[in-house]
């Protein structure tokens, strides 16, 4: 990311905090985020009401554990650092404990590609980690192992890891893994569904891919077609 000014970091993490809850997918002093800084990276503070949190209230963190500032770091810190330090594709790690995902994180169940939007996260599934306790080496060890070329993650028995380049970029995909979850366990009501084969996601990801660097994505006969230029009356391929 272009490193912004620390008071614009923090302005906006204070903002996507609120946001959190304001959508459904947190609740109370659950959850917490980080982004990437110039000197390490700055982490929400723990059992502060995000309602209450100002800016000056988050932590600057360094990688080797230390931090500064009148608060200590959420208890959390240590996913969030080692996901940061073994993630240069990521800037932001956003966790939380929304309902659907953590209906699936507590019985330890990954979402497959019952729905094309899995690949959101990168892969064919949505992984659920291994359950550890909160706050442990083990778990940041565990969510590891479940981001292994994903962008999000279930934390067994708990909730679910959201990775960006931008805070509002974690924040959508969080959102998008509730939704996911609130389908997939919806649907298993009337049996669990259907998956869609390896091979078409790894065209539902590509097509993603594209879209991500903002180009149309590459429908089949698209690029068969001539373009339109000025003065031709053809008229142009719709997608």
């Amino acid at each position: 990311m272009t490193l912004r000014t620390d008071d614009a970091l923090r302005e906006e993490m204070v903002a996507i905090c609120r946001r959190m809850n304001e959508s459904g997918i947190n609740q109370g002093t659950a959850g917490n985020l980080s982004v990437r800084n110039a000197a390490g990276f700055l982490v929400t503070p723990t059992s502060l009401p995000y309602d209450l949190m100002q800016p000056g209230d988050l932590v600057q963190m360094h990688f080797d554990g230390r931090y500064e500032g009148p608060r200590r770091p959420s208890s959390e810190w240590r996913f969030h650092r080692d996901i940061l330090a073994a993630r240069p594709d990521v800037d932001c790690v956003l966790h939380c404990h929304s309902v659907y995902a953590t209906t699936l994180a507590v019985h330890h169940k990954e979402i497959p590609s019952f729905h094309y939007m899995t690949a959101v996260a990168g892969g064919s599934t949505i992984r659920c980690s291994r359950y550890a306790t909160f706050g442990t080496q083990a778990l940041s060890d565990a969510a590891l192992e479940a981001l292994e070329d994903r962008m999000a993650c279930l934390l067994g028995q708990h909730g679910q890891i959201a990775l960006g380049r931008t805070m509002a970029g974690a924040l959508a995909l969080a959102i998008e893994v509730e939704t996911l979850s609130r389908l997939y366990v919806q649907a298993r009501i009337l049996g669990e569904p259907p998956v869609l084969p390896d091979d078409e996601m790894a065209r539902v990801i590509q097509q993603m891919k594209n879209m991500s660097y903002g180009q149309a994505p590459d429908l089949d006969g698209v690029n068969d077609t001539p373009s339109a230029t000025a003065g031709d009356d053809r008229p142009a391929a719709k997608a």
